[in-house]
């Protein structure tokens, strides 16, 4: 098993205790006080433990060790099972789905973290119960339960992609400098990638904002009796709906900056086939009659010269009556 943390908490004074594995069963069974384990990265034995010592249902034990791809929710009696992710940027716009699976009880929160990407650091999928972990074990905002400490957890998680969004807000507006400055014109390719990385990034950060509003919605129906836990449930959800309207507005701006420069690129090649139009309409009916007469006025042995030169001369004519024609309609 992977290393993990135990703590236990008495509700009566707040205090915050370090534990071992051994100790699970002796404080799930003490009313005094409620358990939180943190697995950093499950495995076998850890849903041998999840099921034999806090009951969990084996779907809910499948769920956790199981890589998922959308934010879910259960609800098995008295426990509910609940996944979310957040994003992380990768190499070549690559985005990493982190995992964060809870399983909170009434007198326990069980956290688990991945599966992991071998190129992701598991210290960065800790960051959020790290946190939690440092501030409960130094005395500082104690939780006063498992759904408190769960609604801190989730808050670190949307505070990360609000900062997320910042980010990537900035690189919007680099983005728009770039464009409107025609900066990159020489290196489209890479203005391209940037563009459609950024916009990949944030279509992510918005799709998992909004489907953990729809996730937090549907606890709040099934478990907003209890005062306390439904306010919880509809800060998370009013988190999450706020994350992502934010992130979609970031990405209709993006959306804007692309249009407009898709729309100069555009004109510029519609400006090119015009010309090139002009090229061919100018150069075409000179190339048919050199084709055409070329052979019958230059020959081998001989050149009718004043052939030769009432074909130059309506050529030259042909061409300047070709342009001024292509004048009046405006190609050049």
């Amino acid at each position: 098993m992977a290393v993990q943390r135990v703590l236990w908490v008495e509700r009566g004074t707040g205090a915050v205790t370090r534990c071992g594995d051994a100790d699970i069963p002796a404080l799930l069974a003490d009313p005094s006080g409620w358990l939180w384990l943190d697995v950093p990265e499950p495995d076998e034995a850890t849903g041998t433990l999840l099921h034999d010592e806090f009951g969990a249902h084996p779907a809910a034990v499948t769920d956790v060790l199981e890589r998922n791809h959308v934010p879910r929710l259960h609800v098995y009696g008295q426990t509910l099972l609940l996944i979310l992710q957040r994003p992380l940027p990768g190499e070549n716009g690559h985005v990493h789905y982190l995992e964060l699976d809870q399983l909170i009880g009434p007198n326990y929160l069980v956290t688990t973290h991945g599966p992991r990407n071998p190129a992701v650091p598991l210290e960065v999928m800790l960051e959020e119960t790290e946190e939690l972990a440092e501030r409960m074990l130094s005395g500082r905002r104690v939780p006063s339960g498992p759904w408190d400490a769960s609604h801190r957890i989730v808050s670190s998680l949307t505070i990360t992609q609000e900062r997320q969004v910042n980010a990537l807000a900035r690189d919007v507006g680099g983005l728009e400098q770039r464009v409107m400055a025609q900066r990159s014109d020489a290196h489209p390719e890479a203005l391209l990638e940037d563009l459609f990385r950024t916009r990949h990034t944030l279509l992510t950060l918005r799709t998992m904002a909004g489907q953990a509003a729809e996730i937090y919605g549907r606890a709040i129906r099934l478990l907003g009796e209890d005062a306390g836990v439904r306010e919880s449930l509809r800060d998370s959800k009013d988190a999450y709906d706020r994350l992502s309207r934010i992130a979609g507005s970031q990405l209709e701006y993006l959306s804007g900056v692309t249009e407009y420069y898709r729309a100069r690129t555009d004109t510029k090649m519609t400006i090119a086939a015009e010309r090139l139009a002009v090229i061919a309409a100018i150069t075409l009916p000179v190339t048919a009659i050199s084709s055409v007469l070329g052979m019958n006025v230059i020959v081998n042995d001989r050149t009718d010269w004043p052939s030769l030169a009432i074909l130059l001369a309506v050529m030259i004519a042909l061409s300047l009556v070709l342009l001024r024609w292509a004048k009046r309609q405006g190609w050049w």
